[in-house]
């Protein structure tokens, strides 16, 4: 079973077991030095094209055409290997996506998390 959860860098809670935690940002969070970031990785690749994440800028009005682009971006063949990984590590160990937005329910991250819970859950009913 997946085990999927989202934090922002500035308030995760720690780690807990043996989950991986995955930053999820292309930019490294300001204000944090590497030591002070909780991550086993740090996934660039994984996050919007920088076309896109300019384009959005946390403008929450085009926050549902952000997250249909970004799906378009995720189901490109440069992205099928990542989202591979993390589903893998979600079920086997657990996974935490960092990230350092200050409105996750507004973020790539949220958009990630809610592409890597319907493909684990999808996996499970066919499995």
């Amino acid at each position: 079973m997946a085990r999927l959860s989202l934090e922002r860098v500035y308030e995760s809670a720690g780690r807990r077991g043996t989950e991986w935690r995955v930053l999820v940002d292309r930019l490294w969070p300001r204000g944090c030095t590497r030591e002070a970031v909780d991550a086993d990785e740090w996934d660039k690749s994984i996050a919007p094209s920088p076309e896109l994440r300019r384009w959005y800028a946390h403008d929450v009005s085009r926050f549902d055409e952000f997250a249909r682009l970004y799906r378009d971006e995720l189901r490109g063949e440069a992205a099928a290997e990542d989202l591979a990984r993390l589903r893998t590590l979600s079920t086997n160990r657990g996974l935490v996506l960092l990230t350092a937005t200050r409105d996750i329910e507004y973020s790539h991250a949220n958009v990630l998390l809610d592409v890597l819970a319907q493909s684990t859950s999808r996996a499970r009913r066919r499995g």
